[in-house]
C-alpha cells in the first residue's frame, strides 16, 4: 500500500484577505481557487490549502500555530517587505547556528513559520 501527502490545510476566517496575505504577501504560487478554499504549490506533489473555517470543528483551528514551515530564498528581504506591509510576527527574524527563522501571522492570526535551509 503506497501512502503519500496530499495537501496541508490552514483554517481561516475570511478567505478574501486571506488570500492577499498568502498569495501576494507571501508570494506563494496559487494552484486553484473556489468560493471555499484555495489551494498553493501547483505541481510539487503535495500543496498547501488555505480553506474558509465553516464547520463547527474547524473553528478551533483558526488563529493558532500551524506547524506549517516555508523555506524562503532570501528570508531577510521577504521579513523585511512583510514588516513594511504590517505583517505581524509572533517571533521576528533571528539568526542561529542552523539557520534564520521568522514566524508569521497571517491575518486570522495563524503562525507560519519561514526559514532559509
Amino acid at each position: 500500500m503506497a501512502i503519500s501527502m496530499k495537501n496541508v490545510v490552514v483554517f481561516v476566517r475570511d478567505l478574501a484577505t486571506a488570500k492577499k496575505f498568502y498569495a501576494e504577501q507571501l508570494g506563494l504560487p496559487l494552484a486553484q481557487e473556489s468560493q471555499m478554499m484555495m489551494e498553493f504549490f501547483p505541481g510539487e506533489g503535495a500543496s498547501m490549502g488555505v480553506a474558509m473555517a465553516m464547520h463547527e470543528a474547524a473553528l478551533p483551528l483558526v488563529g493558532r500555530h500551524t506547524g506549517i514551515t516555508l523555506r524562503v530564498d532570501d528570508i531577510v528581504a521577504l521579513c523585511r517587505k512583510l514588516a513594511d506591509e504590517g505583517v505581524r510576527f509572533a517571533e521576528p527574524l533571528e539568526a542561529s547556528p542552523w539557520g534564520k527563522m521568522a514566524v508569521v501571522c497571517d491575518p486570522d492570526g495563524n503562525q507560519i513559520a519561514l526559514v532559509d535551509r
